[in-house]
């Protein structure tokens, strides 16, 4: 009897079994809405030194979470190019768009230099997916280039530009087209233009332009108001004055123009790539942590923008932040402050380098270069909280007159970064405060250091163990289903 039950059992046992394995398993969600988010320069030092800022602010020890470091999956990504274990942006650029490791400089060609690989957004667009190409710095710059265009050398901007418009791409923002100098002839421009009305593209200047034209145009190229102090790329979020075009603005536009574009479509969804930190990599290179963490700040702005649109869509969509590659090889903490970290002092900054360099030139043409230390004083309070909010020793404040006295009593040159040049009181001044506040840099340039990967949504568990940078294009197109 006891037999015959046993054999019942696993009579009934092998077919339940059979039954599980034959069952019709549901197929995963694909992305129908892809944002895909590149912070350029940032490392994971960069977000925590930012999470510190906020925390410390706020009074409290530690770190206060923000909300891209808030996404379900968190994994780090190496980023080594095929010419060098330090990667540039247009190297690190094409393995985030394309897949492919190549050399430094090259924006979507081989180590050959003569192949060209096609981008996610190239996919997507053939797929018949809207796509958008945003940032905050210039459209032609290298991270942009890498998801539309061929280059030998990333600095080709005119030839790079062109091909801007024979993308087909929906959306593109940013701050400007930049065209070097040896290129920059009324002819070329004409020509620039000449390829926006044969492409069908509207360009747009500014907020208000973009209101006017932009929103029902058939593709829309959405720049920056060319009358800002520095039309080269949108203002630091620490410079940043109402009416100017922020990364937020931007990205608000460009989901907006998008989704229009894809219920157009039959709600066939789109792609989106947005570099939204592009400055935090200019801050980077200029040793600024002040500005590099308020623009982090800014980035975590828009991942909270592109969470309220999941939050909507939330089976369909998915999000990806990450970086191309770590730069000013930032520390949180010195020997010299003991194992303490004070970035709360950041607090008293109330303006980039950038912006103070242009304060301090102000001063000089409003007194025909005749400044007088009190008056540099004053403008050392004023911006970063020197002697009122910030107590300086002995040391620092003689490393500050000195500075004076060659700068604007001699003949001390300004110091240079990649992407600006600083009256030496700006860069002094925020050299003595990140250095108060426990925080060290270890280049202008970049580094091989590991970054970020945030995910969420439709495909999110790609993203979960140590990525390589060629990998993530990869892992968003199987998210969409698409052939790679």
């Amino acid at each position: 009897m006891k037999k015959k039950i046993f054999t019942v059992l696993v009579l009934a046992l092998a077919a339940a079994c059979t039954f599980t394995s034959c069952a019709k398993k549901p197929e995963p969600k694909k992305a129908k809405y892809v944002f895909y988010f590149i912070s350029d320069g940032t490392g994971v030092n960069t977000v925590q030194g930012a999470e510190y800022y906020v925390a410390q602010c706020q009074g409290v020890m530690g770190r206060a979470p923000l909300c891209m470091t808030s996404l379900p999956v968190f994994g780090v990504s190496a980023t080594w190019s095929a010419s060098s274990d330090v990667t540039d942006s247009a190297a690190s650029g094409t393995a985030l768009a394309c897949g492919e490791k190549t050399y430094n400089s090259a924006i979507g060609l081989k180590t050959d230099s003569l192949t060209e690989v096609y981008s996610i957004a190239k996919r997507a667009h053939e797929a018949g997916y809207p796509v958008g190409i945003g940032t905050s710095v210039p459209l032609n710059h290298a991270t942009p280039a890498c998801f539309y265009a061929h280059a030998v050398v990333r600095k080709q901007y005119f030839d790079i530009a062109k091909q801007i418009y024979t993308s087909g791409f929906d959306f593109f923002g940013g701050a400007c087209i930049h065209v070097e100098d040896k290129n920059n002839t009324p002819e070329n421009q004409q020509l620039l233009a000449d390829l926006a009305k044969e492409n069908g593209y509207t360009v747009t200047y500014g907020l208000k332009q973009y209101a006017e034209q932009g929103k029902n145009a058939d593709k829309i190229i959405m720049l920056q108001d060319p009358d800002v102090p520095d039309v080269y790329s949108l203002p630091y979020w620490i410079d940043r004055k109402p009416g100017q075009v922020t990364i937020v603005d931007q990205l608000r536009a460009e989901i907006d123009f998008l989704y229009k574009k894809s219920e157009e479509k039959g709600g066939k969804g789109f792609f989106l790539m947005n570099e939204i930190g592009g400055k935090v990599d200019f801050g980077c290179h200029a040793n600024d942590a002040a500005a590099a963490f308020e623009e982090v700040l800014a980035v975590d702005s828009c991942v909270r923008v592109a969470y309220e649109f999941y939050k909507a869509h939330p089976d369909e969509t998915l999000i990806v932040l990450t970086a191309d590659h770590e730069t000013g090889g930032l520390t949180l903490g010195r020997q010299a402050t003991g194992y303490k970290i004070s970035t709360n002092l950041l607090k008293s900054q109330k303006l980039s380098k950038d912006e103070s360099t242009r304060h301090f030139q102000s001063l000089r043409d409003a007194n025909n270069n005749k400044v007088s230390w009190e008056q540099v004083k004053q403008m050392l309070t004023d911006d970063f909280g020197f002697w009122d909010t910030v107590e300086l020793t002995a040391d620092e404040e003689k490393k500050l007159q000195e500075v004076y006295q060659k700068s604007f009593k001699g003949t001390m040159q300004k110091e240079k970064s990649l992407y600006s040049e600083n009256e030496q009181m700006a860069a002094t001044a925020v050299r003595i405060l990140d250095g108060k506040a426990g925080l060290g840099w270890t280049t202008g340039g970049h580094t091989a250091g590991l970054v970020p990967v945030y995910a969420c949504g439709a495909g999110q568990e790609l993203f979960i163990p140590h990525n390589d940078n060629a990998q993530i294009p990869q892992n968003i197109a199987k998210a969409m289903g698409l052939e790679w």
